[in-house]
């Protein structure tokens, strides 16, 4: 959640923010809320301080006031609950304020280019997508995976199976590498969770939620990752504070009828290796960056053609105030596709999630951010960008040491 004394402070400057993400009206209601609450909290306090000062009534106009101050108090009481109520929900709802550097727009498109990287794949032949490749080799089977579990999840199988493994255990090498630790987060979190990391309740619509239990299954382990340190006091000379959770994620993808339909770009259930930091206020743009490297320097050693965008501000999450993307370029779509991406989330998720620092004896907020190191978009990427004639896939041979085959589907 947003700075709320902050925003009083200087409501014009942080309102001309939130107009660029959608947000105004909602941050117009919400001082609206805070001035009726703070009058609530005022208009209490002064009864309160009158009952206190009135003591125990003797004369009978003490007694008779303070009769009146009693049904007075109740009064005062459910206005304020009513008011506390009212503000939390539209502070709940208020987004993160977008950084000035992340440029205007609502769309894909209205991203900001930064660089192109290693140049659009020349196959020299026709090339095909992924789903055509893997269909025919045997790697994907979407018509048995609706049938098991509904549309948008997939049996991967195989070569392609292996392939996808040695991706994960890749990134994880490297990651480590440079001092992230490992982890193997739970999947199912509680409600505080997920609203921490700024999911709810903006965006339920997408998340599974096992009623049963009062459990939500995780889209990103970014969730797990950031509770790891819920309602704690971080030292501030241990940040930055680095993790790599490998989990499987599960995602409704509510809104994206007829999107996407075709292969397995975008479904409801995949693996993915997601780094995440917690560093101190004044090196969370530095701490971005350094995400961004990382996820170039995987992409550039499996040698996939790839571009950075800078995200527009009204196509960021609720909890991001910037984004960077990496697109890989498919040759069998024809276009620049996500595979990657990293957010600076600032204080939003540690207001929401109590996760503090400790820096020469006085207490602060944290910094959160995260970036994806690897997911099966990476796969379907090799595939159409190594995608041979002969209708076999060469691998990047980097991946060779972690069990993937030298060349998947190659004619005997």
């Amino acid at each position: 959640m947003i700075d709320l004394a902050a925003a009083r402070a200087e409501p014009e400057a942080c309102r001309a923010a939130l107009v660029r993400k959608g947000g105004e009206e909602l941050f117009d209601r919400l001082l609206e809320e805070d001035a009726r609450w703070r009058a609530a909290t005022a208009r209490r306090e002064e009864l309160r301080a009158e009952q206190k000062r009135l003591g125990k009534p003797s004369s009978p106009e003490e007694i008779e006031r303070a009769r009146s101050l009693k049904s007075e108090l109740q009064q005062a009481d459910e206005e304020l609950t009513a008011a506390e109520i009212a503000r939390q929900d539209l502070w709940d709802r208020v987004p993160n304020p977008p950084d000035v550097s992340a440029p205007d727009g609502w769309e894909e498109e209205d991203a900001e280019v930064l660089r192109e990287v290693g140049g659009r794949a020349e196959l020299g032949f026709e090339p095909r997508d992924h789903l055509d490749i893997g269909t025919a080799l045997g790697w994907f089977d979407q018509e048995r995976g609706a049938r098991l579990s509904g549309s948008r999840f997939v049996y991967r199988m195989g070569d392609a199976a292996l392939l996808e493994l040695a991706l994960y255990r890749f990134a994880l090498d490297r990651v480590v590498a440079k001092g992230f630790t490992p982890v193997l987060p739970p999947v199912l979190v509680r409600e505080q969770a997920m609203y921490g990391t700024g999911f709810l309740p903006t965006d339920d619509v997408n998340i599974y939620y096992v009623e049963r239990d009062e459990l939500y299954l995780t889209g990103t382990s970014e969730v797990a990752l950031a509770g790891l340190h819920m309602d704690e006091i971080l030292e501030a000379d241990d940040l930055p504070l680095r993790y790599a959770g490998y989990s499987t994620c599960f995602r409704r993808e509510a809104g994206a009828a007829g999107k996407d339909t075709r292969g397995i770009f975008r479904v409801h259930q995949f693996d993915k290796v997601e780094m995440f930091s917690f560093a101190r206020a004044g090196e969370s743009r530095d701490e971005h960056d350094y995400l961004l490297s990382v996820e170039e320097e995987l992409v550039q050693e499996l040698e996939i053609p790839y571009r950075v965008v800078n995200v527009a501000a009204g196509d960021l999450g609720a909890s991001a105030t910037k984004k960077y993307d990496i697109e890989a370029w498919f040759p069998g779509q024809g276009r620049y596709r996500e595979i990657t991406s990293t957010s600076n989330t600032t204080d939003f998720q540690a207001r929401r999630m109590k996760i503090r620092l400790r820096d020469a004896g006085r207490t602060e907020l944290a910094h959160t951010l995260n970036g994806t190191a690897i997911t099966a978009r990476t796969l379907i990427a090799i595939i159409e960008n190594f995608q041979q004639e002969d209708g076999s896939v060469s691998v990047p041979s980097v991946l060779e040491q972690y069990g993937a085959p030298r060349r998947l589907g190659a004619p005997s």
